[in-house]
């Protein structure tokens, strides 16, 4: 397998150095191959925003083959971190963008919907799968495993993966921080009793939660959402006008941008790309396509088995979190192209 620097640095260097020998075989399958070229920043990283056009890649199948090696590494059970793997699988090109598409924003839920089916349908997982003991209903769902996943504002791989490597990503912290607050973790049990990740320091807790913190605050940006729209928008047109079908939102992004570049709609493109710059107000003061964007917002408030959830001993955190919590979403908001 060609592995690229990225994939290196998130899988092997820092969540395990010897992952189960079935995620390197399901990340050679055509299925998960699409996802390198399928975002995790869902289409902003196509904007002029400084914060998305200067990041480095980081693409869903990185994501995956993380939360894979995440999943092995604090269960060493390779039905859940194959699991872990394929719960991106069936992500479409712009990630969630397509949420919006579908109304489904605040949730953020409907681009999972074809996981099972495409585990299923792949011929080349199902040979992996059986070539180790596993059937399809032994990874179509990652939510049955809670190291894999488990609900706000618990702590999971998932959740774990992509705030580590947008941390990276957005140049919030160095990778020898990330890695010290990785070693810190180990598997303990909840408050309900279930195993859940957590720190054995609380100064790893803290440090950890205002990092998840600081990028939450980005994924519910004005850029962030506005850029979604903006996008979801777009894609509808192209849908409305035939340029494109939603099949082919299950391809990948290079293939959908050709599309768009190739069509009416290649000026629409070329605009949606030029956006770096954001206004907002309590009213939409002109005629312009002012927006009222919510979007779901995503929090980990980690927890150190010897003190608890941060919130609940970090008085800084509790305001900040809460604070975040409350925001109402409610200003006008307008993106428009870079100065």
């Amino acid at each position: 397998m060609c592995w690229t620097e990225n994939e290196r640095l998130s899988l092997r260097g820092c969540y395990d150095p010897a992952p189960h020998p079935i995620l390197a075989q399901l990340a050679e399958t055509p299925a998960l191959q699409r996802l390198a070229l399928v975002g995790m920043n869902c289409g902003c990283e196509y904007t002029a925003f400084p914060r998305f056009s200067r990041g480095r890649a980081y693409s869903r199948y990185v994501h995956s083959l993380g939360v894979g090696a995440i999943v092995w590494h604090f269960t060493r059970d390779a039905k859940q971190a194959a699991a872990g793997l394929l719960h991106d699988i069936a992500t479409p090109a712009f990630a969630h963008v397509v949420d919006f598409l579908n109304g489904d924003h605040l949730t953020q839920s409907s681009t999972e919907d074809g996981t099972r089916e495409r585990i299923a349908q792949s011929p080349e997982i199902q040979s992996v799968l059986a070539a180790w003991g596993l059937c399809t209903d032994d990874v179509a769902d990652y939510h049955r495993y809670p190291i894999a996943d488990n609900d706000s504002p618990r702590l999971s791989a998932d959740r774990l993966e992509y705030t580590l490597g947008n941390a990276l990503n957005y140049g919030f912290a160095e990778l020898a921080t990330l890695r010290a607050l990785y070693a810190d973790l180990a598997v303990g049990q909840n408050e309900e009793g279930r195993p859940e990740l957590v720190f054995r320091t609380p100064a790893c807790a803290a440090d950890f939660g205002r990092l998840a913190l600081r990028c939450a605050k980005v994924y519910v940006s004005p850029e962030d959402r506005c850029a979604m729209q903006a996008l979801a928008e777009l894609l509808a047109r192209a849908i409305d006008q035939g340029i494109l079908s939603r099949a082919d939102l299950d391809t990948t992004e290079p293939q959908i941008i050709l599309a768009l570049q190739q069509s009416a709609l290649s000026d629409a493109w070329t605009e949606f790309c030029c956006l770096g710059r954001i206004e907002t107000a309590p009213a939409p003061p002109d005629e312009r396509p002012w927006r009222q964007i919510r979007a779901k917002k995503r929090y980990i408030d980690p927890l150190t088995p010897s003190a608890g959830r941060l919130s609940r001993w970090d008085p800084a955190f509790a305001r900040d979190l809460s604070a975040y919590l409350a925001a109402s979403q409610s200003e006008y908001v307008l993106a428009e192209p870079s100065d």
